[in-house]
């Protein structure tokens, strides 16, 4: 053999052994074998997928779930929560429903279908996620769903640019959502009415899976109220799945001026009264409009901050600095904050 085919036989052996190691791994995605093809016990061969019993996939399933809460911890985390009283009363609602379920089940009773698929509608900065994420530890914990996790998308993680691509992409997305939540935000934003756009795509995908795996997933759309309405609107399969509407209103000032003093008492700050006082009339001050703009908690989180930076400033200009002065908020500093914002 001369080097010619000496280097010809070394670079078949590699596409060889390369070809080998990717149908190893490939298998292993597939049916959970060992990716590096290692044999599990001595000289042991790989058991071949269709001896994979269903009761042995349950099994791995079962290991990989968090372990379940306790119902009544989560419903008092529920109950901490500020402001949001009509959700928190249709979450309880939610929860007694779901537990008298799992008790006729575990009694040998019959039960009705049921769809806990939701429609959350309301401007952003709400509660919307925080509860979406809340729903799913709560179903997790009594048994209905098997993993509790949430899997937030909006369009960009559903929607693709070519035809056919929008299903493959939605799938994935659904694949990690088994089990548990998928929280799509600003849903209606899948329905352009543009002949040429795959939002549909994604949609017709989504209310497959709802049916295909109905004892397994929540599937939950968000977003403002008055377009979330056209969205469900839009389409009869939507109609169908979606029956149950948690609608979430903007936090009053009151409500705000709590959630700021949350923040603070997070990171170590104490704003004085005078501090808080400029900060409730400010917050009171906002317009309708302001107040879609704003953001809600998600507005309070940013004028927290920018007290902060306000507040470095003002201490950056002393001769020194006490551990006190470190954690006070002054008027001054919420003057300053808010003054362009």
């Amino acid at each position: 053999m001369d080097k010619k085919d000496e280097i010809i036989a070394r670079q078949t052996e590699i596409i060889r052994s390369m070809t080998e190691q990717n149908l190893r791994r490939v298998s292993a995605d597939l049916w959970g074998g060992t990716p590096s093809g290692q044999q599990t016990g001595k000289d042991a061969p790989a058991k071949p997928a269709h001896q994979t019993p269903p009761a042995e996939k349950n099994e791995k399933t079962e290991a990989d779930a968090p372990e379940r809460e306790d119902i009544e911890a989560l419903q008092k985390e529920l109950d901490g929560y500020i402001g949001l009283e009509n959700v928190k009363k249709e979450v309880r609602n939610l929860i007694n429903i779901a537990q008298i379920y799992q008790k006729r089940r575990e009694n040998g009773l019959p039960t009705a279908d049921m769809s806990l698929h939701m429609v959350f509608s309301g401007n952003p900065g709400t509660g919307k996620t925080m509860i979406a994420r809340l729903m799913a530890r709560v179903y997790h914990s009594l048994g209905i769903l098997s993993k509790g996790q949430l899997v937030e998308v909006d369009r960009s993680g559903l929607v693709a640019g070519y035809v056919g691509q929008t299903a493959i992409k939605t799938s994935k997305v659904l694949e990690k959502a088994a089990g548990g939540v998928l929280f799509v935000d600003e849903a209606y934003t899948l329905i352009s009415g543009s002949e040429n756009d795959f939002g549909q795509e994604a949609v017709d995908t989504i209310l497959k899976a709802m049916e295909d795996n109905r004892d397994d997933l929540i599937v939950i759309v968000a977003g403002y109220t008055d377009l979330m309405h056209d969205f469900i609107e839009s389409n009869p399969g939507l109609r169908s799945r979606f029956n149950r509407y948690l609608e979430f209103t903007d936090y009053s000032p009151e409500e705000m001026l709590e959630i700021f003093r949350g923040n603070c008492k997070k990171s170590s700050y104490e704003p004085d009264e005078a501090a808080q006082g400029k900060l409730l009339e400010y917050f009171q001050d906002m317009t309708a409009a302001q107040r879609r703009t704003f953001g809600n908690a998600r507005g309070v989180r940013n004028v927290f901050e920018r007290i902060l930076s306000c507040q470095a400033n003002r201490l950056a200009d002393m001769d020194s600095v006490t551990k006190e002065d470190l954690m006070q908020i002054l008027e001054q500093d919420v003057a300053a904050a808010v003054e362009h914002a």
